[in-house]
Formats: structure tokens, C-alpha cells, sequence
């Protein structure tokens, strides 16, 4: 059965989406693939600012994810490929949701859109890396058509790394 996506909205993020993204994600549960537990309100306000950055340098970025009430619920879109290690040089696209919105399609309909925006950027493939325990983040790179590339293990992790890739 093939269910419906939800309507799903994206924004660059502003200064307020700091605050709205340190509360959505303030849950072991949420965080338990991104080290664990919630960072702190400075490392989403850098994070913000540095996807404005990218929104105007690129074309494109982490965007706050919106539903259809307007209320913030997340974010997804893509990025450089911020570390050493892993698919240097790449784009990566990801998501992150709050907790109660798990499970409705909001990062499947939300990461459909990255892909269109990323491929009106100019962007040809992205990668989307997941970590190996992450069941349902590996769901929505399998149900946008990504296919496993290579597997790693951070070298500031014990948990492996899955790199799914998908060019058109």
C-alpha cells in the first residue's frame, strides 16, 4: 500500500529556528545516532547561521522542515560534507526529526524535496550517510532510491557508517 506524503514546507533557517531545533531535538531518542544526547543552543545557532551561509553560497542547505500547521519539526536538506573522514567532498543530504512526527513520511516527503532543490543547484549525486543501527533513516535513503555505497567507521565513533549514494 502506497499511503500519502504529508504536506511538509522548507525554509532557510533564521535566528529563531536556533531555539526551535534545540527544543524539537531535546530527546535522548531523537539524538541517540548524533552523539548521544542534545547539544547545546550555541551549536544550533551555528548551525543556522552556517546553513544561511550555504543557502546563499550553494543554493541550498539544512532547511527547517515545517508541517502543514507551520510548526517546526525538523530539518532536511544538504550540505558539503563536513568532515576528514567518509565521502570528503560530497554532498550530503540528511533529515532530522522531533520525535512525535516519526513515522508519518515527513522525511521522505521532506528529503524528495532536497533532491529536486539540490538537482535545480546544479548538484548530480548526493550521498546520505547513516549510521548502521539507524533503521529508519536507512529506510528513507532506500525509499528515495540511494543504493549502499561504502561503509566506515568514523574514527570518533565505535558504530559503523553506512554511505548510500544517489546520482542522476
Amino acid at each position: 500500500m502506497n499511503r500519502a506524503l504529508p504536506v511538509v514546507r522548507l525554509r532557510v533557517p533564521t535566528d529563531e529556528d536556533a531555539v526551535a531545533w534545540h527544543r524539537v531535538f531535546d530527546d535522548p531518542g531523537v539524538m541517540e545516532f548524533h552523539g548521544g544526547r542534545s547539544a547545546e543552543l550555541s551549536a544550533y545557532e551555528e548551525l543556522t547561521a552556517r546553513q544561511r551561509r550555504h543557502d546563499a553560497e550553494l543554493g541550498f542547505c539544512l532547511w527547517t522542515m515545517l508541517d502543514r500547521d507551520d510548526r517546526v519539526i525538523g530539518f532536511t536538506g544538504a550540505q558539503p560534507w563536513p568532515r576528514e573522514h567518509g565521502p570528503r567532498g560530497e554532498i550530503e543530504i540528511g533529515w532530522r526529526l522531533g520525535r512525535e512526527h516519526w513515522g508519518q513520511g515527513y522525511a521522505t516527503a521532506a528529503a524528495r524535496m532536497t533532491l529536486e532543490r539540490v538537482a535545480a543547484a546544479g548538484v548530480r549525486e548526493v550521498v546520505a550517510v547513516v549510521d548502521a543501527r539507524n533503521a529508519r533513516s536507512i529506510a528513507v535513503a532506500e525509499q528515495l532510491g540511494m543504493r549502499l555505497g561504502e561503509v566506515f567507521t568514523p574514527p570518533e565513533s565505535q558504530h559503523e557508517r553506512r554511505c548510500y549514494r544517489l546520482a542522476w
